[in-house]
């Protein structure tokens, strides 16, 4: 049995408690039934429950003090029930720790009432945590081994490049937002000698850039003045 549907009753007059079970049941609760402060009080050490109604006036002690033993370890809601109607009672009663009081004769229906209303206060309400907002995940360059040549591919389309621009691409991504002069390129690309000059890498970066346009990353290719060339992200 849920505790969320347990109520504990202390009450030794057994017409009140059935009446109060019977109402309870019905509803779906499951009641928990106890005569004597002795009996309520070992249940409640022992067990959790959703509520607890409890009779001021009990056989073996008084509701009032057996509600400040139970508030030494439990913060279950209680509502006090009694046959007196003083004001002082309803506020001494409230101010050791009961939620509610209710007078007898009461309406069976109306603690019921009372019950739930209690139970509902108390239950935590279930966070509401905002849907996550979909950040489209920036395309991630990758490489692999395509017909013995290495290539780089985004979201599994390769991108065709030649050998010469795999290696300069390599190298600068190997170094992120490290400028790299077109000699240190040259000496990357392992380019031959009768290509080894300067502004022949110019003609690959813009070749390596043509190849990333259609997937919106040819800007991370980027040139600084009198240096070279560096791979950057934006937001980086």
């Amino acid at each position: 049995m849920s505790d969320q549907s347990t109520v504990v009753i202390i009450e030794d007059e057994s017409a009140i408690a059935e009446n109060l079970i019977h109402v309870l049941e019905m509803d779906g609760y499951h009641a928990e039934w106890f005569a004597t402060a002795g009996e309520g009080l070992a249940f409640l050490e022992r067990n959790s429950a959703a509520l607890l109604v409890l009779d001021v006036g009990l056989p073996d002690g008084n509701g009032f003090e057996l509600c400040k033993t139970i508030r030494e370890f439990s913060d279950i809601p209680i509502i006090f029930l009694t046959a007196r109607s003083d004001e002082i009672d309803r506020v001494v009663g409230l101010e050791i720790g009961a939620d509610d009081y209710v007078t007898k004769p009461f309406s069976p229906r109306e603690m019921l009432a009372r019950i739930k209303l209690r139970i509902k206060a108390k239950t935590p309400m279930k966070e509401h945590k905002p849907e996550p907002v979909a950040v489209p995940e920036q395309p991630q360059l990758s490489h692999d081994l395509v017909a013995q040549n290495f290539d780089y591919g985004v979201g599994g389309q390769m991108l065709g490049l030649t050998a010469v621009e795999f290696k300069i691409l390599d190298k600068l991504i190997s170094v992120s937002s490290n400028v790299l002069s077109r000699e240190q390129l040259m000496v990357a690309a392992d380019m031959a000698p009768e290509a080894a000059y300067e502004r022949n890498i110019d003609t690959h970066i813009k070749a390596i850039r043509h190849k990333l346009k259609p997937f919106e990353m040819s800007e991370r290719i980027c040139t600084k003045r009198g240096f070279g060339y560096f791979y950057c992200i934006k937001g980086e």
